[in-house]
């Protein structure tokens, strides 16, 4: 979501704002009232015990699922209370009237997606096992604000059952990319060419390339039995995310009587182990971003704007106001009431340069957290691809291994059925209900690469075409282009194809040393970057020819003590940054110049040694870090007044999965702080920072008994 609003905040307030609202003065709202007594009643409906470890990591056990999911809420809340309650603004379309204006975007974009009309339309009919799951956690969230009125925002009401299943709903299709399919309708122009019929052309059809694009990364491995040096099962779950805010990781231990057993990854406002594994399987996600929305030009009446042409008829767009309040300062609001639209296409946004419709992936489905449960409770390779096969989730690639050997890898996508022929990587005529596609393909119609003759694995947010050594892949051939699919290699991708290939009895220590790789493949375009300043006549400027002599000795590599490694990262993270949020590619040179200019004037010299600019800043901790953008060890810096990198995205926290031949598991993880999110008088706010900057890790104890000699706190939410 940070990426959201960097990407959309400025065209989409100014179109918020330009239509006008109205400046009033609001008396500050009086706190909504909160019974304790009521909520401290509740928490006696509950069974929960919360054990946190010497790293403050919380386990949670109760007899019933809903028990489990109530201590969630409220060992989550204790942690980051702050970014749970802000998510459930957020999603309700609410947080303006808290943040200002930086947050009117994603307010609008509740309203857009029309969030809540699905959510009061289906949530009655949802499993009631999982409405008692998803309403224990609001519970236990509740609780603690409850407990804690000074952490509480006024006027926020009590999280719902409702406002957890909305948050899944909301979030899922900008892993994909929707954000940047909506920034193009907010330019000063139309983004793309309407696509042409077909048959109407009078040469070939032009297969385009994507542009350059960054994939949001993570990386995810799967190693069979036959493929290791001891006939271990390895599984690599490591997910790049922020470091903080409502996408950012936080670690938990889940164990009910009724088979929840789960230890893993999950976000603010989500009562499920995301990412992470059981005592039998586990699975790693990484983002992949096939074409799954697609940009309608609506043909307007030319003198009734609420009418749109449709198969040579008049149809009417849909459309109710919603208001959304913006916080200035002091009780002063001001109030914008915005109409929302919606054509036979979807959702519904009027520019300067015309009106369009909007259809994606996962429009109007409201039940993804149904797959999320039935993830977690999957005890076989059999029972985890039946709940993939729900199908409810628009994408994100997954990478599976098991206690019994099994290894796979699903590009999972609801990927659109549409009219072949025409070009959808543009906009398309909206006067055609032909081109509105209904239907999806099937899941087993996607890349799916189970126990592959390799015995490995892998992704990193590269084209499925390589997941596998090269005889397991899947063809391209068999995958319409209508489909969308990626075909770019992200130089993590590479990377990992390059080790795992070559290795072929991977031991622990070398999955170890895999995932912390350092180096940038000679076929990345990293490479490609480098390679284009060595080669500009630099000889009218001595300093930036020295410069280029510095760089001309980089070994691709960004260790700690690596000398060039800060010219070349400074130099080429603007591009990977650009690309990340969909923006044009800055001047190479430029680029180049004034990586030379920071480096020297902060550190008195353009080489410095990496890991005093490279660097982990929490609380008390400033330690060297070694690592940078599209790494397999991936690290990104937001840089300081001083010159130096603060990490702020990239590697966060992450796991190593095994099963040994016996069946034994072994699970290490790290964080890259600790699990005390906001609290920074917890020794758990950075405890754990130390070991990321070195690349260490620490146990997770699936055993109760084994957990007890390592504890450090043990209570019962409501009854401290």
């Amino acid at each position: 979501m940070r990426y959201l609003k960097i990407g959309l905040f400025g065209l989409l307030t100014l179109a918020l704002f330009v239509t006008g609202g109205i400046l009033v003065r609001h008396q500050i709202e009086k706190p909504a009232p909160w019974d304790t007594a009521n909520f401290l009643e509740t928490a006696r409906q509950y069974d929960v015990e919360i054990l946190r470890d010497t790293y403050g990591v919380p386990y949670i056990y109760g007899p019933r699922d809903e028990d489990v999911a109530y201590g969630l809420g409220f060992a989550h809340s204790e942690d980051d209370f702050e970014t749970i309650e802000s998510t459930a603004l957020m999603v309700r379309g609410e947080l303006a009237a808290y943040e200002g204006a930086d947050a009117a975007v994603t307010d609008y974009l509740s309203h857009f997606f029309g969030v809540w009309e699905g959510i009061e339309r289906d949530y009655s009919s949802f499993d009631p096992e999982l409405r008692r799951v998803m309403e224990a956690y609001a519970d236990g969230v509740n609780l603690f604000a409850a407990l804690h009125p000074e952490q509480r925002r006024s006027g926020f009401t009590p999280l719902t059952g409702k406002d957890v299943a909305a948050g899944f709903v909301f979030r899922t299709p900008f892993f994909y990319g929707l954000d940047q399919t909506l920034k193009g309708l907010f330019g000063p122009t139309r983004a793309h060419a309407v696509a042409q019929d077909p048959l109407l052309k009078q040469s070939t059809i032009k297969v385009l390339t994507d542009p350059l694009h960054y994939l949001k990364g993570s990386n995810g491995w799967a190693i069979a039995p036959h493929r290791s040096s001891d006939e271990t099962t390895r599984l690599l779950v490591n997910s790049h995310q922020p470091f903080t805010g409502p996408v950012a990781w936080y670690e938990v231990r889940l164990k009910s009587d009724e088979g929840w057993d789960a230890a893993g990854g999950t976000f603010p406002g989500a009562p499920f182990m995301l990412h992470g594994a059981t005592r039998h399987l586990g699975w790693a996600n990484t983002v992949n971003k096939p074409d799954l929305a697609d940009v309608f030009v609506l043909d307007m009446h030319p003198e009734d704007k609420m009418l749109y042409r449709m198969d040579g008829k008049w149809l009417s767009l849909e459309s109710h106001e919603v208001a959304i309040r913006v916080k200035l300062w002091g009780p002063f609001f001001w109030t914008v009431n915005r109409e929302v639209l919606r054509s036979v296409h979807g959702p519904v946004m009027r520019t300067d340069h015309g009106t369009y419709g909007v259809r994606y992936a996962g429009m109007g489905e409201t039940n993804q957290a149904a797959q999320y449960y039935a993830l977690n409770k999957a005890t076989n390779f059999a029972e985890w691809r039946a709940a993939m096969n729900m199908h409810l989730l628009p994408s994100i690639n997954y990478i599976y291994a098991d206690e019994k050997g099994n290894i796979a890898y699903l590009y999972n996508a609801q990927s659109p059925k549409r009219l072949s022929g025409w070009d959808w990587s543009g906009y398309l005529p909206g006067d055609r209900s032909d081109l509105i596609w209904h239907e999806f393909y099937d899941l087993e119609e996607m890349p799916f690469i189970i126990n592959p003759s390799s015995g490995f694995v892998f992704n990193a947010n590269n084209t499925p075409f390589r997941a596998t050594a090269e005889a397991d892949n899947v063809d391209p051939a068999s995958y319409p282009e209508t489909m969308g699919i990626e075909t770019r290699m992200t130089n993590r991708g590479l990377r990992a194809e390059e080790l795992l290939s070559a290795d072929s009895a991977i031991s622990e220590a070398d999955f170890k040393r895999y995932k912390y790789d350092l180096a940038y493949s000679t076929r990345s375009e990293t490479k490609a970057l480098i390679d284009e300043v060595l080669n500009t006549d630099l000889s009218s400027d001595p300093a930036l020819l020295a410069a280029q002599e510095v760089l001309a000795q980089w070994d691709l590599k960004t260790d700690q003590g690596n000398r060039q490694a800060a010219l070349a990262v400074l130099t080429t993270q603007p591009f990977i940054i650009a690309q990340l949020r969909g923006n044009p590619a800055p001047d190479l040179l430029d680029s180049f110049k004034e990586a030379v200019t920071t480096l020297r004037e902060n550190f008195g010299r353009i080489d410095p040694e990496w890991g005093d600019v490279n660097r982990m800043i929490r609380g008390s901790v400033d330690m060297p870090l070694d690592g940078a953008p599209d790494m397999l060890r991936a690290i990104y810096g937001a840089p300081g007044e001083d010159g130096r990198l603060t990490a702020v995205a990239g590697d966060t926290f992450f796991m190593f999965v095994s099963w040994d031949e016996e069946g034994n598991q072994k699970i290490e993880t790290v964080h890259q702080f600790g699990s005390a999110t906001l609290d920074e008088e917890s020794v758990h706010y950075d405890d754990q920072a130390p070991l990321f900057a070195r690349k260490e890790m620490k146990p997770i104890y699936m055993d109760k008994l084994e957990l007890e000699k390592h504890l450090s706190a043990r209570y019962r939410p409501g009854m401290l």
